[in-house]
């Protein structure tokens, strides 16, 4: 399995920091914002990623992080020309995959819950369709309070029955978040999807497909769940990390060695 982070966001919320750095290597609390979700990736035995950079910000992305044998891990790069969505920049990636399944972390979230059961349940799960078998999707859910701003799970029995891309009116307070996870059929589907009123390719529409041919599981993220794009989220999870061990602690090798050194 793949890791695809997108990372091509310019971060006009949190100006004027993004013209000093790019968003995700901004600092939340002791670590560039990136290292969260890498280092959740890392936990979870995937140490194979892919960065999907601005190509204003990429130099910037592999000058920090070169190829990632310093902090263990393997890092690619590509570049996303043009802003239209996160199903598009997943595309990007697609050469750099090759046949591997993909999961997808936004650049500027931070997850508090190991990811690693995720993984597992993901790496099980088997579908049959048309007379061959698929892994299909699992789907991350977080409760949220605001709802309209997130793609929504629509629930019933248990099981998601659609998503929803900003809701006027939500079914629930479910949003579905990073970790994403796809079979490599991502790929095929998302040449077939189109722009939606924003003029983006939605993940969530990625992820409803799965929902509608019946391949979609989904789990619930309990821990705290951060996406950090205005500065007052990126207070409250500097605040929050301050406070806790597991993600304050948490740090790669090589950086443990320097501040050893």
């Amino acid at each position: 399995m793949k890791a695809i982070i997108p990372a091509a966001g310019k971060g006009t919320r949190l100006k004027p920091l993004t013209d000093i750095a790019p968003k995700p290597l901004l600092p939340v609390y002791n670590k560039p914002m990136i290292f969260y979700p890498l280092l959740s990736l890392q936990e979870a035995g995937i140490n194979d990623i892919i960065i999907v950079a601005d190509k204003d910000n990429k130099n910037e992305f592999e000058t920090f992080f070169g190829n990632g044998e310093k902090f263990g891990l393997n890092i690619e790069y590509v570049i996303q020309e043009k802003q239209l969505g996160i199903a598009h920049a997943i595309g990007m990636a697609e050469e750099l995959v090759g046949e591997d399944d993909i999961v997808v972390v936004h650049g500027d979230n931070i997850i508090e819950d190991d990811i690693t059961p995720i993984v597992k349940e993901f790496q099980k799960q088997s579908f049959n369709i048309g007379g061959k078998k698929v892994k299909g999707a699992k789907i991350s859910l977080k409760q949220v309070s605001d709802p309209k701003r997130f793609g929504i799970a629509e629930m019933k029995d248990g099981k998601i029955i659609e998503i929803v891309e900003k809701p006027n009116k939500p079914k629930s307070n479910l949003a579905t978040v990073s970790p994403y996870f796809f079979d490599n059929r991502a790929f095929d589907i998302i040449r077939t999807l189109k722009p939606s009123d924003r003029g983006e390719y939605e993940i969530s529409e990625l992820a409803d497909y799965y929902v509608k041919e019946g391949t979609a599981t989904s789990s619930e993220i309990t821990g705290a769940w951060f996406d950090v794009g205005t500065i007052s989220t990126l207070h409250e999870a500097s605040d929050y990390i301050a406070k806790n061990p597991r993600l304050a602690e948490k740090n790669f090798e090589y950086i443990n060695k320097l501040m050893k050194d």
